[in-house]
């Protein structure tokens, strides 16, 4: 079987291979997956929302099952798993729990894969092992209180010293940023230069002039972590550079390719939960002496979801394709992620519906399957965004930048 490659390839008619077949591994993966949720994350997932609760103890027993670096080379400590594997993961993780797979989607996708990607030796030596068993935990601070969806503006400053960089500024909505034993910061070395004037920064807990401070209070993912981080003279070493001055705005983009697509996968995962959970009541649920799942607009309301789970896993296979071929992504990427996360909403609040007055009450989790969808269409680029990334594609005009 076939699915279309980039946009490019699609205008010329050329087309890219892929079987639709999970490989036994793949098999192993998914079914290793679902019973570690099921019997770990599961029972534990409504009450860790209720109380904002960090979950560090599920994270820790995630480690010794590869799943904190499935798709980093083994030489470095992970898993040496595919893309498509990766998916499975974040996807079977997000069924359980949304906040749990943030967590693993910025330790994994945009912390260990950039650091991959951009680290010396020195530096993928150093971090990655430790990142992938769990001695400690990355994250990702691009967004500043005024640089979301603009991520080029960045207020966050570097000056260079002799030995090495003075970091001031504040990052802001950093997931894992309150917990992160490391932190890769982007930060301007030269406002002239605007974008190409940005470096990335490996920056390191403990360091003087770092602290960081808790976000509580949000809609969803409330057993995620999520803080501020302040950089007030704050001093780092040469080595702390995560590839060239300048590199800031493209490690940041090829980053967020990589989150988006564990973003998509997760929201696969809160689809699939919404059927799961929807089937399952609808069968034990009776109204007017049946069960509702024998009523039309029940079945509507569940066939749209199972559509919507069956496209949006596919995009993102597609996209995980791409990743294992080596082959740019960002379309097929933004694609995946608008797409599953527009549909995780819309099965979530459907799902709502279906229960009725139970489904408005943290009895059943489909109202937190809509609390932690949400998020979804914001972080890692808005909606907005996607679509403008997809439009750029299609017109080559950019609406941006």
């Amino acid at each position: 079987m076939w699915i279309q490659g980039n946009w490019e390839k699609r205008q010329e008619g050329d087309f890219t291979n892929m079987d639709f077949e999970l490989t036994d591994e793949q098999k192993m993966v998914k079914e290793m997956v679902r019973k570690f949720a099921d019997e770990e994350i599961v029972p534990v997932a409504r009450e860790n929302d209720i109380k904002e609760h960090f979950p560090i103890e599920i994270i820790k027993k995630m480690a010794p099952l590869g799943l904190l670096g499935a798709p980093i080379p083994e030489k470095y400590g992970g898993g040496g798993l595919d893309f498509i594997s990766d998916a499975i993961i974040f996807e079977e993780i997000g069924r359980a729990d949304s906040s749990i797979r943030t967590t693993l989607s910025v330790q994994v996708s945009i912390t260990e894969l950039t650091i991959l990607r951009w680290g010396t030796e020195e530096q993928k030596e150093k971090y990655l092992p430790w990142l992938c068993n769990g001695d400690i935990l990355g994250c990702f601070a691009l967004t500043e209180p005024c640089a979301g969806s603009d991520a080029a503006n960045q207020s966050t400053t570097a000056i260079p010293t002799d030995k090495g960089w003075v970091i001031n500024g504040t990052k802001t909505w950093i997931s894992n940023g309150g917990i992160a034993d490391i932190a890769i910061v982007f930060a301007q070395t030269d406002k002239t230069k605007k974008h190409k004037g940005i470096a990335a920064f490996i920056v390191e807990r403990g360091t003087k002039g770092f602290t960081t401070r808790e976000i509580k209070g949000k809609l969803g993912l409330r057993a995620s972590n999520t803080a501020e981080l302040i950089f007030e003279d704050c001093e780092v070493s040469k080595d702390a550079l995560l590839g060239q001055v300048g590199d800031g705005f493209k490690i940041a983009m090829s980053a967020l390719d990589n989150g988006r697509y564990g973003v998509a996968s997760g929201c696969v995962g809160i689809i699939q939960g919404c059927i799961d959970t929807c089937a399952k009541y609808a069968k034990e649920r009776h109204q007017f002496g049946k069960p509702i799942g024998s009523f039309q607009l029940i079945q509507e309301k569940i066939a749209r979801m199972v559509v919507d789970c069956d496209a949006s896993r596919l995009l993102v296979y597609r996209a995980g394709d791409l990743k294992n071929k080596g082959v740019k992504n960002t379309l097929e990427t933004s694609i995946a992620k608008y797409f599953a996360s527009e549909a995780a909403v819309r099965a979530a609040t459907e799902a709502i519906q279906i229960f009725g007055a139970y489904g408005y009450s943290n009895e059943y989790p489909v109202e937190r399957y809509l609390r932690d969808a949400k998020v979804a269409t914001i972080y890692e680029g808005t909606s907005e965004i996607q679509k403008l990334i997809i439009g750029y594609h299609t017109l080559g005009i950019k609406a941006f930048i």
